[in-house]
């Protein structure tokens, strides 16, 4: 057979030649170093035979995250022999590589704390000190379903028998000392491969994400190649902890959850300051950009979500109701609702493109075990807009909606940004024509940029382009997108007249800029650690008296501060003034201004900016004039 490099040279070998052979072939050094394959883009086990004319690259410890799921993968197994040891009679679930990581979910006879992280990790370590082969078998589809239920392993069963409705005959399991796993691989040679792990926490999941399965305990970790990473690593995981935007959501006081609403946010004044500062940008942009802003309701005929394919991809997610024995559902998506707006009149050629923007809020059934904070809620506002337009003008659109992502962004300190296009996935509504049209047409107004493609994760109407941005802390986050659709203008018969008087389909381009505001707002809470732009912080300044006797003036300067349209608040409290500073500095107040007598006298404030940095003593009257200009920057 013959198969293809990397370089896209050839290499022949024998029939029936695996991945071993293959890396031997190249030379004795790869074939040591060899820990996986890629052959056809798929990650797989070295033992396994290639096909002829297949597209292979070996993976070794020099191949950055390929090694890592591979080694993960393995640490995975480690650490769920090693629970199995601390805690006899544990069952097993899934344990997968995830990004920065891996987990494991157990079914266990008795609740585990990170009181016992100390006692696993040690087991792991045995285990990786052991240097136990990794070793691959195969079994018939019914040998396996008797192998795992003689073990009292449920979970195990229940994977046999999905596969099997899937149509495998048979399935791979691995060993490593006394521990067996059902596993498609790959693996390390031996356990002794493993880098330096570290047990993260402890949560709880759902058999297969299903509220109605039996609730397990999902064990998250890490592993690294070296010690020195993993450490690099923890540091940064102890960073994102300080910046987590729950802890400091509460600790700045905007936003919270209630027991009566879990995964309903409830935002509060100064949470509330920031959303409408990001609405307002948001607004800005749409003005200059002769968008219109419209508002739908909130609930609508559950026959809409049918007529739209809603409710065929989504109903899961869907929150349903009635009224007058009628069907009705809680909107998941603003698009229906823009649609209907367009249809209440006739639109000639010279309307479009019509720019119809709204904030809806919108809301979708999320598992208890799957919301955080305000990245993953049950009810939130998108940034919705819908662009009605002829094709000829959808180049246009596009890249101007390519251009506002640009601006914003950059407004908000994300110049990391990268974009995605996504094609037609598996359930898609529409002909190949046209969704082949659309993708060219994304294609071809995304120009010279440089994007990803990722085949087949495009929504079910049209082809996407989504942009990612990186934050201060180099963690990628997928915020806006832009969605060409020709398919609901037809399920909805929409129409233009044409300057030849004639109906014609428009083109409705779908666009998000923040995607989620409730999302982008915990995102730029951890980007930014709380210290917010100026312009955007819920308390811009905060005058501290040193006395009550100053409490007086403290007040005027704030009043002098608020009249040139800053938030400025004054804290007169009886604590000392070091403690007021560092409760400031908590808060993440941009300036704390300090008064005393000689403050008092000479019309002036001593200034502390973010940081601790001693600005010190300006007038009043210049301070307002120079913050003034910092908010409107």
């Amino acid at each position: 057979m013959r198969v293809f490099l990397p370089d896209d040279s050839a290499l022949d070998l024998s029939d029936g030649a695996n991945g071993h052979d293959a890396a031997a072939a190249i030379g004795p050094g790869l074939a040591k170093a060899a820990v996986a394959i890629r052959a056809g883009g798929e990650m797989r086990d070295l033992a396994l035979p290639l096909t002829d004319g297949a597209r292979i690259e070996i993976i070794t410890k020099k191949s950055g995250d390929d090694y890592l799921y591979v080694m993960r993968h393995s640490a995975a197994h480690a650490m769920a022999e090693a629970v199995q040891t601390v805690i006899p009679g544990t069952k097993f679930g899934f344990g997968p590589p995830i990004d920065d990581g891996f987990y494991y979910d157990f079914d266990l006879p008795r609740t585990v704390t990170e009181d016992d992280f100390p006692a696993i990790e040690a087991e792991i370590n045995r285990i990786i000190k052991a240097r136990a082969p990794f070793q691959r078998s195969v079994m018939s589809i019914p040998d396996a379903r008797e192998y795992f239920s003689e073990r009292d392993d449920p979970y195990k069963v229940d994977q046999i028998d999905e596969l099997e409705r899937q149509g495998e005959h048979e399935v791979s399991l691995y060993r490593q000392r006394d521990f067996v796993d059902l596993c498609r691989g790959p693996h390390l040679k031996d356990s002794g491969a493993i880098g330096a792990v570290k047990l993260l926490s402890v949560a709880g999941a759902y058999w297969r994400g299903d509220e109605k399965n039996p609730q397990l305990t999902r064990i998250y970790a890490t592993a690294f190649g070296k010690r020195v990473e993993l450490e690099e690593h923890l540091k940064r995981l102890e960073e994102a902890r300080k910046r987590d935007h729950r802890r400091l959501g509460k600790q700045m006081e905007l936003f919270y959850f209630d027991e009566a609403g879990p995964g309903f946010p409830f935002f509060l004044p100064k949470g509330m300051t920031v959303i409408n500062g990001i609405k307002d940008a948001v607004r800005d942009e749409l003005k200059a950009m002769n968008y219109s802003e419209i508002a739908t309701p909130a609930v609508l005929s559950d026959h809409l979500w049918h007529q739209s394919g809603h409710y065929e991809h989504y109903k899961d997610n869907m929150y349903f109701t009635e009224i007058d024995d009628q069907g009705f559902a809680v909107k998941p998506m603003n698009c229906p609702g823009a649609i209907l707006v367009y249809r209440s009149k006739r639109h000639s050629y010279r309307d479009l493109p019509l720019r119809l923007a709204e904030f809806g809020h919108v809301h979708r059934h999320e598992l208890s075990g799957a919301l955080h904070g305000l990245l993953r809620v049950r009810a939130f506002t998108q940034d919705d807009a819908h662009v009605f337009c002829r094709l000829d003008q959808v180049q246009a659109e596009v890249k101007a909606i390519l251009d506002l992502v640009d601006r914003f962004y950059a407004r908000f300190g994300f110049t990391d940004v990268k974009m995605n296009l996504s094609t037609r996935p598996d359930k898609a509504t529409g002909s190949t024509q046209m969704w082949d049209e659309a993708e060219q047409a994304l294609r071809q107004a995304l120009g010279d940029r440089d994007y990803e493609l990722k085949e087949g994760d495009g929504a079910f109407y049209g082809p996407k382009i989504d942009f990612d941005v990186t934050d201060s802390m180099g963690r990628s986050w997928q915020l806006g997108t832009v969605q060409l659709d020709f398919s609901m203008p037809e399920r909805f018969d929409l129409s233009y007249i044409t300057e030849d008087d004639v109906e014609e389909r428009p083109v409705m381009i779908h666009r998000a800029i923040l995607g989620s505001v409730e999302r982008f707002f915990g995102i730029l809470i951890e980007d930014t650690g709380g210290d917010f732009p100026f312009w955007l912080a819920p308390v811009q300044a905060r005058v501290l008296p040193i006395s009550d006797r100053h409490a007086d003036y403290a007040r005027k300067v704030a009043d002098r501060l608020s009249e040139g349209d800053l938030r400025v608040e004054v804290d007169a409290r009886s604590e000392s003034v070091g403690k007021r500073i560092r409760d400031g500095e908590l808060d993440k107040i941009p300036y704390l201004l300090v008064i005393g007598d000689r403050e008092e006298e000479n019309a002036q404030v001593s200034v502390r900016g973010r940081g601790g940095r001693d600005e010190g003593a300006i007038g009043v009257a210049e301070l307002t004039e120079r913050l003034t200009a910092e908010a409107s920057a």
